[in-house]
């Protein structure tokens, strides 16, 4: 009776790994049969659901039934539950009960209880965009996953550029198997900076220049970004990411924690070598500057939330950083 519970706001990673386990779940010729998807707006979804998973596949292969959206772990009713504690333990070994949610299930829930007894639960969430060693590590993994060689450096920039967006990173890397065709040979970071469509990196070269007290530049990535229809609150987002990291590592280091390890884990930097480059980085900026930037950068985040003009607001901001940075 194998069920499973995918969540998670990450909807291309949890679509595909539906479609993997629906590829090794049923058997092709027998797919029109076995295969049911029922999603929330259906009458009595998850009785149907449950109805269903209780039939036996036809033919060869195993049954899956796939109930999309649900809120069983946000809410549910004492019918409901009592229908899942009598049907969930007694679902047929070849039939295969998948439940997918965006929202993160609610452990006091008696039923997100019952789940937990009895189903395999994957978590599919974006990872933080100021979080670099897992983009990286996730470049790879999908790199691999695509068939792309990358050379560690075109790695980097490749998760440099795309940020927390597993959607484009397949993409590009589909673009970058495509381009690289039979050749054996590793893609490069020039290759990379030449086909891949770029919107973090951008974010963190802004970040770079308020950071430098350099206006102009930071103007210019601001229109860049923006005319490349990047989201405003995901720029934002960015910028948040690397001023937290540096604030965290430079309040560390005044302390006089000289423990890299324990720097990394306070400003969760997954790699403690990179803690050395993040001190020479910000070795002359004074604390208070960094402590003075995040509040700016939360009445960004809040003017853009409350429908502030996009671009009058961020070039604001940007002016009132770089200025802080300047002193």
């Amino acid at each position: 009776m194998p069920i499973f519970l995918y969540w998670g706001e990450d909807d291309f990673t949890l679509n595909r790994a539906v479609m993997a386990l629906r590829d090794r779940t049923l058997d092709p010729d027998w797919v029109s049969f076995n295969y049911d998807k029922i999603f929330p707006e259906q009458p009595d979804a998850i009785t149907q659901a449950l109805n269903q998973a209780m039939t036996p596949p036809f033919g060869s292969g195993s049954r899956l039934v796939w109930l999309v959206e649900t809120t069983l772990c946000q809410r549910c009713s004492e019918e409901t539950l009592a229908e899942l504690e009598r049907t969930l333990p007694n679902l047929p070994d070849n039939v295969v009960l998948l439940l997918t949610s965006s929202t993160k299930p609610d452990g006091r829930l008696k039923s997100t209880k019952l789940l937990q007894r009895l189903a395999e639960i994957r978590e599919f969430a974006a990872i933080s965009p100021w979080k670099t060693d897992q983009l990286v590590q996730r470049a790879r993994q999908a790199a691999q996953e695509v068939g792309v060689k990358l050379t560690p450096g075109a790695i980097q920039l490749l998760a440099e550029a795309i940020g927390n967006d597993t959607r484009q990173l397949f993409t590009e890397l589909e673009k970058l198997r495509l381009y690289a065709g039979s050749s054996k040979q590793p893609l490069t970071e020039e290759t990379v900076s030449m086909l891949v469509t770029t919107s973090t990196q951008s974010s963190l070269q802004l970040a770079a220049a308020i950071r430098q007290g350099e206006t102009a530049k930071a103007l210019s990535l601001v229109a860049d970004l923006l005319n490349r229809n990047e989201p405003a609150l995901r720029i934002v987002m960015t910028l948040v990411g690397q001023f937290r990291t540096r604030l965290w590592v430079k309040l560390m280091v005044e302390a006089g924690e000289r423990d890299e390890r324990a720097i990394a884990q306070a400003a969760e930097v997954n790699n403690p070598k990179q803690i050395y480059f993040l001190q020479k980085e910000i070795g002359t900026t004074p604390l208070a500057r960094l402590q003075q930037a995040l509040p700016i950068l939360l009445e960004l985040e809040a003017g853009l939330k409350r429908s502030a003009e996009e671009t009058a607001i961020l070039q604001t901001k940007t002016i009132e950083l770089c200025q802080l940075f300047q002193k």
